[in-house]
This record gives structure tokens, C-alpha cells and sequence, in this order.
């Protein structure tokens, strides 16, 4: 992997940075922060998943991957936080520093996998929820159910695979938003659509595919997460994991330009699965079974 040659990517790019709107009457309004972090506000309690706001991804602040573009909502602009889910103890998804921060100001519940107690404890994290798969949380303020997913979990090189990796499936309104976390593509989304019901809307990654003889066990490429989407059978999708952190080889536009190849080369409907702008809001309505932006 070393000895692949990567696209160049630029040092950064601008993001309009926005403030999220008011819930109003709406089940849920969910906004992407970048990378895998989004904002998911709801009535019963504001969610922050993945939440990563440092300036690397990396145990420390002077090597490591570097974001080139900033959170879309600043970390002062968010509302009070009463869960976080965390899919899995990579850098660029448990973000030690951004815990702490998230721990200080407002306690919230972490829900994640088995083995990552110890970890969040480290950062000062003190209500943290361990799950296996399949297993719903007993303490969320929302319907929460940890899923499958397929990927690896590592913090130094001596503690690979200890800690559990998840994706998740909430409920808010009585619909369902299904968050993938990191994973390859597998028959685990068609699984997850039969046990847990089709999602109204998936986050599913779309970024870090190249190249596929070292990632494809790991990370879906465009054309596999339209096929998860369809595995899942979610009302609509959106993508994550792109633009944000150069983790893999491919060009910071190529999964957008590529999801929309397959979207096109699977007859599936532009609208069904895009890529968010960054800082976008998607209102899941309260009262329709439409889906609003």
C-alpha cells in the first residue's frame, strides 16, 4: 500500500459552514459535519455520530492524515448532545480529543461495540454502552440496535481486532435511519434490511476504496454501497466518508463522480443516493412519508 502512487489532493478546500436549523415540527434533521460525523437532531435527544473534529486523524497532532475541509458545523454551533454512536476505534471515527471535549460540555451516552469501554473511559467518557450485534440499547433516549458491518478495528499495532466494529440502525418518528460506519460490501446489509425494516435513510460510505486488492474487504467503492442501498432497501441514501481525510489512493472527487456512474449503470434514480453537500441538512418530516431537504 506504501508503494502506491495517489492522486494528489489539494491542501484544502473551502466549506461554508453552517449553523443547524431549528428541529421545528420535523422527526429528525440530519446534518453532515464531514467524514463520517453527522449531527442527528431529533426531539428526543441530539446524536453526534463518529464525532471527529480534530485536525488529524492520528494519535498525535503532528503526523497523520489531515483534514482539507473543516467541520461544517463548529463544534460551539452544535446543540446539547445526548448520545454519540460510535461505530468502531479507528482515528478518523473515535477521536480521542473531540470525546473529551463532547464529555465536558454535556455527559452524553456513548452506545458502541464490545471491547471499547476502556478506551472511551480513558478519554473521561463515563456513560458508555458496550453491544454486540444485533443488541438494542437499554439506555439511548432513542430506539438504537447495533448491526453488522465488515472491517477491523485497531489502535496501535499490537491490538488489532480486540474491539467490536458496528453499524447502527435509530429510530426516530417511527423511521428508521441506518448508519453504516465503516465497512466492505457483504450480504450483512441485505440481513440488516430483513431483521431491523428498511431504512428511510441510509449513511453509507462511499470513500477510502482504492485500491481494491488492499481495501475492498474493508471499504465498499461506490458501485458496492449502491448495491448495499439496494441490499438494504432504504427509501434513500446518502454518502459519507469522502473528501475529508486522504486515507487511500483514489482523487478527493472520484467516489462522487463514480456514484454517479453506477447510479446511472444501475438504472437507480439520482435522487435515491447522492452525495451531501458538506454542512447539508436532510429533514426526515414528521407528518409525511416524504423525504424534505
Amino acid at each position: 500500500m506504501l508503494a502506491e502512487s495517489r492522486q494528489p489532493w489539494p491542501a484544502a478546500v473551502p466549506v461554508d459552514v453552517r449553523r443547524p436549523p431549528p428541529l421545528g415540527e420535523a422527526a429528525a434533521i440530519i446534518t453532515f459535519i464531514g467524514h463520517a460525523t453527522f449531527l442527528i437532531q431529533t426531539a428526543r435527544g441530539n446524536v453526534l455520530t463518529d464525532p471527529v473534529y480534530s485536525e488529524r486523524a492520528s494519535p498525535v497532532a503532528f503526523a497523520g492524515p489531515r483534514r482539507v475541509r473543516q467541520p461544517a458545523v463548529k463544534f460551539d454551533d452544535l446543540p446539547p448532545i445526548a448520545l454519540v454512536v460510535l461505530s468502531h476505534n479507528h482515528y478518523d471515527h473515535c477521536d480521542g480529543r473531540t470525546l473529551r471535549t463532547i464529555e465536558e460540555r454535556w455527559h452524553p451516552l456513548v452506545v458502541t461495540t464490545l471491547g471499547n469501554a476502556r478506551l472511551l473511559q480513558s478519554f473521561g467518557v463515563r456513560q458508555v454502552e458496550e453491544l454486540d450485534w444485533w443488541q438494542a440499547s437499554a439506555h439511548a433516549p432513542l430506539p438504537v440496535t447495533v448491526a453488522p458491518a465488515q472491517h477491523f478495528s485497531a489502535r496501535t499495532p499490537f491490538d488489532r481486532n480486540r474491539a467490536l466494529w458496528c453499524s447502527a440502525m435509530l429510530t426516530v418518528g417511527g423511521r428508521r435511519i441506518f448508519f453504516a460506519g465503516d465497512s466492505g460490501y457483504g450480504s450483512h446489509f441485505a440481513e440488516i434490511g430483513r431483521c431491523l425494516g428498511a431504512p428511510e435513510l441510509a449513511l453509507l460510505p462511499i470513500g477510502a476504496y482504492e485500491p481494491r486488492w488492499f481495501m475492498k474487504d474493508i471499504h465498499m467503492n461506490p458501485d458496492e454501497a449502491v448495491q448495499a442501498h439496494l441490499d438494504l432497501g432504504a427509501s434513500r441514501s446518502i454518502g459519507m466518508h469522502f473528501g475529508t481525510f486522504q486515507l487511500t489512493s483514489e482523487g478527493i472527487d472520484a467516489p462522487v463522480i463514480a456514484l454517479r456512474e453506477s447510479l446511472v449503470a444501475r438504472e437507480v434514480s439520482a435522487d435515491r443516493f447522492r452525495a451531501p453537500e458538506f454542512g447539508e441538512s436532510i429533514i426526515l418530516p414528521s407528518r409525511t412519508d416524504a423525504i424534505h431537504e
